[in-house]
């Protein structure tokens, strides 16, 4: 049994785990096996094991990832995304965590109404505040929520958030639960467009509270795949 193998035996035990804690269906919860740090090779395996979700935040390491194992498994960009990169995404990419401004909100519209199919958007919200991270202050949420609601090609799929870094788990644990109390704000203005079913939240060293609190989407790296480099 080689090393990811063992790593996603492990983290399927986790999470099975945590959700049992919570009272949770592990069905709901979907891991993006995050190879930005890794080669094709690796990601290659990855697709081979049945992790069926890949995460990319680099356009230029990622596209010829994709063109080579773009035909399997579901592709998503996790990472701040430019403008003038937008292009490149659309057509590859099924899903984006990322979407935090209206201008990229437009262009994205914009570009996958040319290329004839809507992408499912994540609304990044930076929960935690810090001056480091990307992503819409809590409080700016609702207003945009509404307004990329109206765009046709963009299809809300959920929220995302990053959580700080921290040696003990429990200590960003009000991050994810802030998450959750938006995601239910959203489904309370009686929007079919903002029902929002999904969370992106949980990574590598906090994925296990991140399921207690309600994520759907995982984004493990390091944790699952390793690094290469």
């Amino acid at each position: 049994m080689d090393a990811i193998t063992k790593r996603w035996e492990e983290i399927q035990r986790k999470i099975s785990e945590a959700c049992r804690r919570s009272g949770r269906d592990s069905s709901e919860v979907n891991v993006v096996a995050v190879t930005k740090y890794v080669n094709r090779e690796t990601t290659r395996r990855a697709l081979d094991i049945g992790l069926h979700h890949i995460g990319e935040s680099r356009v230029q390491e990622a596209v010829p990832k994709w063109e080579e194992l773009g035909d399997r498994g579901e592709w998503h960009f996790i990472g701040h995304l430019q403008r003038n990169k937008v292009k490149a995404v659309v057509g590859r990419f099924t899903y984006l965590h990322s979407l935090d401004r209206l201008s990229l909100a437009k262009e994205l519209n914009r570009r996958c109404e040319q290329d004839g199919r809507p992408m499912g958007c994540f609304l990044q919200v930076n929960v935690s505040g810090e001056d480091s991270k990307h992503g819409l202050k809590p409080d700016e949420l609702l207003d945009f929520a509404r307004e990329v609601a109206q765009m046709p090609y963009i299809r809300l799929e959920g929220l995302m958030t990053m959580a700080p870094y921290a040696e003990n788990p429990e200590e960003v644990r009000p991050v994810f639960r802030r998450l959750k109390s938006l995601q239910s704000e959203l489904r309370e203005m009686g929007d079919p467009r903002l029902k929002v079913p999904h969370l992106s939240m949980g990574m590598s060293n906090d994925y296990e509270v991140a399921v207690e609190e309600g994520a759907t989407y995982l984004r493990l790296g390091s944790a699952l795949v390793g690094r290469d480099f």
